[in-house]
């Protein structure tokens, strides 16, 4: 079976088919089929070495033989991408092609809309809506679990992901540019020549097989089996039918123009690119799993902050019922009450606005990890580990430069700059090529040649030829294009450079102010927590604004500290990605460095007791105030 694709390239096969129909009594497709013979032959016999039907799972296997080689070669723990291809090409159907598709866009008087209720309870209405994420049967992910789904389901990770795979196919492309290349070409013509009256009718046949090698220094050789035949189709005697074939082997080499590693730029540009693809895909994996990571952490500060809100809310609650109880004894005037009454208002609002930013935030963060959005999930607090690092700046800005898979990017961008000005300049000499041609034919005097070569009759050529660039302007241009270009690469380099020093250094700095924005929130809640203390011991001596005030105040104290947990937690995660130092495994998890078991993690530190501190003196384990600060009045110790 030829797939039916030999049709196009066999008009002798149609022509015949006519000349049949017509009154020309001496045509013999007979012979002429003889020579078709062996055009489908030919042909079959390409179609079977090309692949009738298209199979992609050597392609598959040499694109991740490619992948995986490079990440191997970038070392560090990188992970190639595991894809599934689909290798199923689905048939047009009819809407494919449909130059009109079909719209749904019904009038208004086609629409209906139910009008609800103004008397409807709202609150019970919203709150269902809201329990309906709290599903017992939804699943729950921490981190680890957050961190594994993004790995395969996110539509983020799965485009780097192809955009990797690109890069190895494209490489694979010019590869094979540079491998043994089989051509196959078929035809047929049919001529008539009149001549006083007399028509002649022939059919001639060429077939063609070749094979191209493209020289990596430059250049090109191939080898042809060329087979011809013709047949006056007019003439029923056997001498109108003619038939010869040859092997040629010939060579075109550049000496000059065109010679060395010019000739496979394409290929080295490629192979270079795959190795620049693995590190944008390792450095995306990298600050793909912070940046998940943080929008985990904002999830659970907005649960801390629903937490503390309905901890405000029950306070608020009871505040209401302790002074309405006191108005009705007549201890207190009913505007203490409505002030009380007020506030609960004001914290069932903030409540219930805090629930829909924090369902509102799950549902974007389902899209982005690709869950459906319909699917119930509840995230759990999961422990990541990230002690503080003790380092310096120049120490840290030395560990960047050598390990950033980015600024290596760069570095090497910057030589094929220069790469490009050498190629600019071989454009500008002569063009001196040498060629030469074999060719071994058939016995000339032979009606019927056959495959049989007489090696006695060797035709042989060979000749150089020598091109004096008289107008060169377009080469000088463009030479003097990529020497423009490769100023401003060195300037995008050493801007890159800077940059990546500046934000190294501030990422050092970061960790150090979000532990002392933590120690200071701490301490505030501390304080209101005291205040609180001793407004609970005397609430008949306070009046309802100064306890709503001291509600207010812890409230905020708690959200500032944990804003200032998840901060800090942030500042050491962007170092360590900022130094080029995070690494993470094929879950996606974050792999922990050579002395991080051995210091305590925030979390730890935060659950050992605090040593005893000096009466009068600044609470907190840092000996000293930081200098950038003003001086403050330390707090009055606890009684």
């Amino acid at each position: 079976m030829i797939c039916g694709k030999l049709a196009p390239i066999l008009p002798g096969v149609a022509l015949l088919r006519t000349l049949s129909k017509t009154n020309l009594a001496c045509v013999c497709p007979a012979r002429a089929g003889r020579g078709l013979a062996v055009i489908l032959a030919g042909s079959a016999v390409v179609h079977a070495l090309s692949g009738c039907a298209t199979d992609f799972r050597a392609i598959d296997a040499r694109t991740d033989s490619a992948l995986r080689d490079r990440v191997d070669r970038l070392g560090g723990g990188a992970l190639a991408p595991d894809p599934k291809w689909s290798s199923r090409l689905d048939r047009p159907t009819g809407s494919l092609t449909d130059k009109n598709p079909p719209s749904n866009n019904p009038s208004a008087d086609q629409l209906t809309y139910a009008v609800a209720d103004e008397k409807r309870d709202v609150a019970a209405r919203l709150a269902a809506y809201q329990a309906a994420e709290e599903d017992p049967a939804a699943r729950r992910m921490d981190l680890n679990g957050v961190l594994r789904q993004a790995q395969q389901t996110a539509r983020e990770y799965l485009s780097a992901e192809e955009q990797f795979i690109l890069s190895s196919i494209r490489l694979l492309i010019e590869r094979h540019r540079f491998d043994i290349r089989l051509f196959h070409s078929a035809g047929s013509t049919i001529s008539q020549v009149t001549t006083d009256g007399s028509r002649d009718l022939t059919l001639n046949l060429v077939n063609e097989l070749a094979a191209r090698k493209q020289l990596p220094f430059g250049g090109e050789v191939a080898a042809r089996w060329i087979w011809e035949a013709s047949d006056n189709l007019r003439n029923a005697a056997s001498g109108g039918y003619t038939q010869a074939s040859r092997l040629v082997l010939e060579g075109n080499i550049p000496l000059l123009r065109g010679f060395g590693d010019v000739a496979q730029e394409s290929l080295i540009q490629a192979e270079r690119d795959l190795v620049y693809a693995a590190r944008e895909f390792e450095d995306f994996r990298r600050s793909f799993a912070v940046s998940v990571a943080r929008d985990y952490f904002a999830l659970l500060q907005l649960q801390d902050a629903i937490a503390s809100q309905r901890r405000q809310l029950e306070s608020f609650i009871n505040l209401e019922t302790r002074q309405r109880e006191w108005y009705q004894a007549g201890k207190l005037p009913e505007f203490e009450v409505n002030l009380a009454t007020n506030n609960v208002l004001n914290a069932r609002a903030s409540l219930a606005n805090q629930l829909e930013t924090y369902i509102l935030a799950l549902d974007r963060f389902k899209v982005r990890l690709g869950i459906p959005v319909r699917e119930p999930v509840v995230v759990v607090v999961g422990n990541l580990s990230v002690p503080e690092p003790e380092t310096t700046l120049d120490r840290i800005t030395d560990l960047a430069l050598e390990y950033r898979l980015d600024l290596q990017n760069q570095r090497d961008r910057l030589d094929d700059s220069k790469r490009s000005v050498l190629n600019a300049r071989n454009a500008l000499l002569p063009d001196l090529n040498v060629t030469g041609n074999v060719t071994f034919p058939t016995k000339a005097d032979a009606r019927e040649g056959g495959a049989v070569y007489e090696f006695d009759d060797i035709r042989m050529s060979a000749g150089i030829r020598l091109d004096i660039p008289l107008d060169r302007q377009i080469e000088k241009l463009q030479l003097r294009q990529s020497m423009i270009a490769l100023s401003r690469s060195q300037r995008e380099y050493d801007r890159f450079r800077d940059e990546l020093i500046l934000d190294v250094r501030a990422r050092t700095r970061e960790i150090e102010r979000a532990r002392l924005n933590l120690l200071l929130a701490e301490e505030r809640v501390k304080i209101n927590l005291r205040r609180k203390e001793e407004q609970d011991l005397k609430p008949d001596e306070i009046d309802t604004q100064r306890q709503v005030d001291t509600a207010n105040d812890l409230r905020d104290a708690e959200t500032s500290r944990d804003r200032a947990k998840a901060d800090l937690r942030n500042a050491v995660l962007d170092f360590l990605l900022a130094s080029g130092q995070l690494r993470v495994d094929r879950d996606g998890q974050f792999a922990p460095l050579p002395g991080m078991s051995r210091t305590p993690s925030p979390e730890e530190r935060e659950a050992q007791p605090p040593p005893p501190a000096e009466p009068g003196s600044a609470p907190g384990p840092a000996p000293e105030p930081a200098p950038a600060l003003p001086p403050a009045e330390p707090p009055a110790p606890t009684p």
